[in-house]
């Protein structure tokens, strides 16, 4: 369980000297290799950042790791305000005042009209004034569009979480989620072992076939995991012995074969 809260990871000289990036890898392969869950969560006005993302990003190790965020918890690369500094530069803002300001797009059309030159001066000096009143305003504005892509909303959206779980739900959620993950992980291994040639998302629909709730309430399933400990074994048994059967009939071909 990682509950993540980093706004960077750090590389400066000093942190290179320190092997702070060979450390971080080794994060990284050490997750990659792991085999059992792995959750990572963002507390409240908890924030992923930068290479602390890719530090623990899920699709390191897919099949083991996932995402989940408090509902006030932030991600993203950069945050809001190194955001509109990079997409929304001056010449961005005094663009979209001159579009969308009502009072600049009529000082635009009296400049426009204007034939001498003392007065279209006064209505430029007006314009800049505006300008300055409202630069704050816009870059507020593009400040908190950009918080909006960092909620975790929009995080659900893009597919980097799971889910959104509120601080005050998580103990349940986790303890039941967990729970489900070593029960699933662990009868999926076994129709893997029994047979082989059977894929991870063929051995999972082998299991939820003889499971009648929602596959999603990870309450029910690890309930169910509990509670029908012979239906399982039986299944996995019938998934060996089909996998026996499948050895036999390709080395029975295998030996027609050779005698024709």
């Amino acid at each position: 369980m990682i509950f993540a809260n980093w706004r960077g990871f750090s590389g400066g000289s000093r942190d290179m000297a320190g092997e702070i990036l060979k450390f971080g890898s080794m994060i990284v392969d050490a997750l990659r290799e792991y085999e059992h869950p792995v959750f990572m969560y963002l507390p409240p006005h908890g924030e992923l950042r930068g290479g602390s993302w890719v530090v623990v990003d899920p699709t390191i190790n897919q099949d083991k790791m996932e995402m989940y965020a408090d509902p006030d918890s932030r991600g993203g690369i950069l945050e809001p305000a190194g955001i509109t500094e990079i997409k929304f530069r001056l010449p961005d803002q005094l663009k979209l005042m001159h579009e969308q300001d009502p009072e600049i797009k009529a000082l635009d059309s009296e400049l426009e009209m204007c034939e001498k030159e003392d007065d279209a001066a006064a209505i430029r000096a007006q314009i800049s004034a505006r300008e300055e009143l409202l630069k704050p305003v816009y870059l507020q504005a593009a400040t908190e569009f950009a918080d909006l892509h960092d909620k975790t909303g929009r995080m659900k959206a893009k597919g980097v979480i799971r889910s959104a779980v509120p601080w005050e739900e998580s103990r349940q959620f986790f303890f039941y989620r967990a729970k489900r993950r070593l029960s699933e992980d662990f009868y999926t291994a076994k129709m893997m072992k029994a047979d082989p040639t059977m894929t991870k998302a063929k051995a999972s629909s082998t299991i939820q076939s003889i499971f009648s709730g929602d596959w999603e309430d990870d309450k029910a399933v690890a309930a169910f995991f509990d509670k029908e400990v012979g239906a399982l074994t039986a299944k996995v048994n019938s998934v060996m012995a089909s996998g026996v059967q499948a050895k036999i009939e390709a080395l029975k071909k295998e030996l027609d074969a050779m005698e024709m």
